[in-house]
């Protein structure tokens, strides 16, 4: 019978004990997602290299298995301030801790030990994959006259694809409609201690999560963190802000952005020690901008980036 990629369900829940699955729910932990690309057998392949009187291939052996998941969540808010968003437990496994204020905000960041990890589920029209113990990294992408979201791509254990119905009560409500980012929607943003017209900004947390395979021990862990991220705005006179100068000093100052109007559906991004590494030039219908990589710095440690949902 033909499968259809598109008929996809991700369930994910945070796990108590690494490794050991929490048994997600479609009524309480279903992720809505888009552009999901699942890689269920990763790993090495050994060859046997066998020496026989005939010519021809020795068999390939898989070693390391494991999964690979990625996937897309738009970038909004719970609807209520205080409230966690439904990404809230995706974004805790790619090393972010939750602290949540009751009817004021909830906030993000990272941290060092104790990632948590996460059980997914992920059914594409009646296959089931599980997969357990996972770590991943995550990507933040706000774009003028595009949808903000999230990118994550997670590693974990592999088990044995089977046939199984979709769960019933599948709930997408902790998942608000987005909003368009744009001058409205996006109301603020500085970098550098400045507000030129924005174009594109992203961050990449660059988490490293390894999938290490050994004798009486196997898994991922969040080994590293090198945020990275990149600008594209509008270009000013040299009078307004030296740029060229920031670079060649090597100089670390706020990013800030903040999408969304309404409480409850607030996310603001904050990095305390952006740094620019570089600039380039580009003709956007006539204006002349400046595309920057970025290097996003700790100030005091586990602080290089914040999220507020509020």
């Amino acid at each position: 019978m033909t499968k259809r990629l598109r008929n996809s369900l991700i369930l994910a829940k945070n796990e108590v004990t690494p490794g050991v699955d929490p048994t997600p729910t479609g009524a309480a932990n279903a992720i809505l997602i888009r552009n999901m690309t699942l890689s269920p057998l990763q790993g090495d392949t050994v060859s046997r290299d066998l020496i026989r009187p005939y010519l021809g291939n020795s068999e390939q052996l898989l070693a390391g298995v494991h999964n690979r998941l990625e996937f897309e969540v738009e970038l909004a808010g719970s609807g209520t301030a205080g409230d966690a968003p439904g990404w809230g437990p995706v974004l805790r496994s790619c090393g972010f801790a939750e602290t949540v204020t009751a009817g004021t905000d909830v906030k993000y960041a990272p941290v060092t030990d104790d990632v948590e990890t996460i059980t997914f589920y992920v059914l594409i029209d009646g296959l089931f994959h599980k997969m357990t113990g996972a770590l991943g990294t995550v990507q933040f992408d706000i774009s003028a006259k595009a949808i903000p979201f999230m990118k994550f791509a997670f590693v974990g254990a592999y088990h044995d694809v089977v046939d199984q119905a979709l769960p019933p009560n599948i709930d997408y409500t902790k998942f608000l409609t987005p909003l368009v980012a744009s001058k409205q929607n996006t109301p603020a943003w500085s970098l550098h201690g400045k507000s030129n017209c924005l174009q594109s900004l992203q961050i990449d947390m660059a988490n490293g999560t390894p999938w290490r395979s050994l004798i009486g021990c196997e898994g991922t862990d969040l080994t590293d963190r090198k945020p990275t991220g990149s600008v594209s705005m509008e270009l000013g006179a040299v009078a307004e802000k030296d740029w060229w100068k920031a670079i060649l000093d090597g100089t670390s100052a706020p990013l800030s952005i903040t999408h969304g109007k309404t409480a409850g559906n607030i996310v603001k991004l904050d990095a305390p020690k952006a740094q620019l590494t570089n600039i380039q030039y580009a003709d956007q219908e006539g204006v002349l901008m400046m595309n920057s990589q970025l290097t996003i710095n700790p100030n005091i440690g586990n602080d290089e980036l914040v999220i507020t949902v509020k």
